[in-house]
């Protein structure tokens, strides 16, 4: 190990941070990059912690206990240096990852990362992209000097993606791709539903690579693609911010629901955890319901929902019952 401090480190981390945020590295400052990584084992750990902040102060969106979307609005930009922000939230940043229950990951070029089911992942890519993998997921990575490759195999990932013209970057989802060059959107992939793009900040190109006669899709902040399987067809749609943080509640470890049926609330709660929720009661079924609620926690959302649809809880071995 180096004779550096562990505060040289984080200051050296929070540098690199600010020069990938500033643009892409020369293949220069690449080369010194990796070799600083390599020259310190906690480094790694460290500049783990500075991306966490990176994430935290610019594009996570807090969904509390008494979220309001009509009432929600960003924090104000800090006042301090950006390196300085870093600097101070990192060890901050890095217990929130560990308190919900969050791992970190650091790729050079190629790589397969996957999730349990209640399990999130954050990857932090060579180039200074961002990938948090939601319960279940899994991508594959592979760069080269022109393309930045991400396969997603299944379940659902958010991509922060950092900006290279020179080389873009490509999610492939089934027969669906998205590219883009720099900006956050996730992906979501699951059975037999369709492939689901929402962006929340910049531009992203959807489109069929095997459909060579259909133009990409290009959709901007706020908007939500959907691809169905084997269709050459793209529909997209404005949807309110509101509803895209609702959407992103998984990265603090909750779900948020407005207006869903409690069927589905039901089978959205089985990709986090074990324990279902039986509902037979058709009409109790078909309820709507609105809140936030700890994704891991399905005992817990019973027992909140039955007090509101006068409902009753009957936990047993795997499951736990609704009925009236």
């Amino acid at each position: 190990m180096s004779e550096k401090t562990a505060h040289q480190i984080d200051t050296e981390a929070a540098d690199w941070a600010a020069r990938f945020d500033s643009g892409p590295l020369t293949a220069a400052l690449e080369q010194e990059f990796r070799g600083w990584l390599d020259g310190d084992v906690r480094a790694l750990g460290a500049y783990a912690r500075i991306r966490a902040v990176a994430l935290a102060t610019e594009r996570a969106r807090a969904l509390g206990p008494d979220f309001d979307p009509a009432a929600f609005e960003a924090a104000p930009p800090s006042v301090l240096p950006r390196r300085r922000v870093l600097q101070l939230g990192g060890a901050i940043a890095a217990a929130a990852l560990v308190a919900l229950g969050t791992s970190w990951q650091i790729l050079r070029n190629r790589g397969r990362f996957s999730t349990a089911k209640g399990e999130t992942k954050v990857v932090a890519l060579k180039d200074g992209s961002v990938v948090t993998l939601n319960t279940a997921s899994e991508i594959r990575v592979e760069y080269s000097d022109t393309l930045r490759s991400v396969e997603l195999v299944r379940g659902e990932a958010l991509f922060d993606v950092a900006k290279n013209k020179a080389r873009p970057f490509v999610v492939a989802a089934g027969d669906t791709s998205v590219r883009v060059v720099g900006t956050s959107f996730s992906v979501s992939r699951f059975d037999t539903a369709p492939i689901r793009v929402l962006v929340r900040e910049g531009i992203v190109e959807v489109f069929k690579p095997d459909a060579a006669n259909i133009q990409p899709v290009r959709i901007t902040a706020n908007t939500m693609a959907m691809a169905p399987a084997d269709q050459a067809d793209i529909v997209a749609q404005l949807v309110p911010s509101a509803q895209v943080r609702r959407a992103m509640a998984w990265r603090e470890g909750q779900i948020a629901f407005e207006g869903q049926t409690l069927a589905q609330a039901a089978a959205e709660f089985s990709r986090y955890s074990d324990t279902k929720i039986v509902v037979e009661d058709p009409a109790l079924a078909r309820e709507e319901i609105a809140g936030l609620f700890k994704a891991t926690d399905p005992v817990g959302f019973a027992n909140t929902i039955a007090i509101s649809l006068n409902a009753h809880v009957h936990v047993g071995e795997g499951e736990v019952r609704l009925t009236r």
